[in-house]
């Protein structure tokens, strides 16, 4: 997506609870615990991947995408598809979304990635335009043409 920005990347955090775990210094119980919440919102809004779970290693982590934002209002803390995010990034000024990988089999999870989505994000990286990937003569240019 090209708005997204601000972006906070959980990798070496992810490596740092699972070589924990693999030294014994934290249970699996503490790492395993996903929320029947959770499980249902990676049942009907996860995106699957092909990355195995690194605890029972039998099944597929999914990917839940969780949006916050001010102009959210009831929506925040819902659970969204991939395919929705574009949408709402093109309609919201701006929104944080959460990545969390979930693991039906065993329960495990962990957040991923988090950053920021929306409208705000057209302007800082050149002009609304180009975001977009229309020209100056584009209707979006009209608009603001318009708009003065």
């Amino acid at each position: 997506m090209r708005t997204q920005r601000q972006v906070v990347d959980y990798s070496l955090r992810k490596r740092a609870v699972l070589r924990e775990l693999l030294a014994g210094r934290v249970g699996t119980y503490d790492v395993c615990d996903a929320s029947p919440y959770l499980k249902n919102a990676a049942r009907f809004h996860g995106e699957p991947t092909d990355e195995r779970c690194p605890i029972c290693r039998s099944e597929n982590l999914i990917h839940v995408h969780y949006i916050y934002g001010d102009e959210l209002k009831q929506s925040a803390g819902q659970a969204r598809t991939l395919a929705e995010l574009p949408v709402l990034a093109m309609t919201l000024r701006e929104f944080e979304v959460f990545v969390v990988e979930v693991c039906l089999g065993c329960d495990w999870n962990h957040l991923v990635e988090q950053y920021l989505l929306g409208r705000d994000g057209l302007a800082e990286g050149g002009s609304e335009t180009d975001a977009v990937g229309g020209d100056a003569s584009g209707p979006v240019h009209r608009r603001r043409e318009a708009q003065r």
